[in-house]
């Protein structure tokens, strides 16, 4: 427990503005005015608010800590599991890069790279190791791997907006059609930019990589609007 904090301390020096020395506590007292200059610019993500606050506020934060030592835990469960320590690194992501590109789409398209391998496994089971048909096992894949990215997603992209019940089923379909529609996409703005020649000699390459691009950023878009709708999802 120790050694995870004194990581995670480190790594706020990433974002911190300040030299404070215990940026993951979760006791400390503010003046009303402070969190009123910071509120639009919180991540809120996780439950870590005062580093959140240190890492947004546009000017530096004058600070006092008084010191308190750690004993053995008499009572209770730490918060520190999975979970929380996706939504930290998840707020050190936004704070850094979050200005640049939404902060979702980063485990939005590593989601999506590890589709890529469920396509091409199954794929390969149908297709060649079960001796159906090219289309029948492309198909399945393309089915299996878009089934798999929903639920990665539903559970870690989105676990703050997480559908349940029958949500999921009405997700799925609205992702399935998403992608179904983010994969036309691709392949029309590769070819385009294959036939038209505008990415020079390394074309094939430079295409679809375009074409990823530009299918990727659609179902993220999207899909955060109508799949893992804010208020539907929640």
């Amino acid at each position: 427990r120790q050694f995870a904090s004194q990581f995670a301390t480190r790594l706020s020096r990433l974002v911190l503005k300040a030299g404070v020395k215990d940026p993951m506590s979760g006791f400390f007292l503010l003046k009303r005015e402070v969190l009123e200059g910071v509120v639009a610019d919180l991540s809120g993500i996780g439950f870590k608010i005062m580093l959140d606050i240190f890492a947004s506020s546009t000017k530096p934060l004058r600070y006092i800590e008084i010191p308190y030592e750690f004993r053995i835990r008499q009572a209770g469960e730490s918060k520190l599991d999975s979970a929380a320590v996706w939504d930290y690194l998840m707020m050190l992501l936004d704070k850094s890069l979050g200005r640049y590109i939404p902060i979702r789409f980063i485990p939005f398209a590593l989601v999506g790279g590890a589709g890529v391998f469920v396509h091409l496994l199954v794929l390969w089971l149908v297709y060649d190791l079960a001796g159906y048909g090219f289309a029948t096992g492309q198909t399945a894949a393309a089915v299996i791997a878009m089934t798999f990215n929903f639920f990665v997603n539903n559970a870690v992209t989105y676990r703050d907006r997480q559908l349940r019940g029958w949500g999921m089923l009405r997700g799925w379909l609205s992702f399935t059609l998403a992608c179904s529609l983010g994969a036309v996409a691709n392949v029309g703005i590769a070819t385009y930019a294959f036939e038209t020649q505008l990415v020079g000699e390394t074309a094939w390459v430079l295409s679809a990589i375009a074409g990823i691009i530009v299918g990727a950023v659609w179902n993220y878009a999207v899909t955060s609007v109508y799949t893992w709708n804010k208020v539907k999802g929640a």
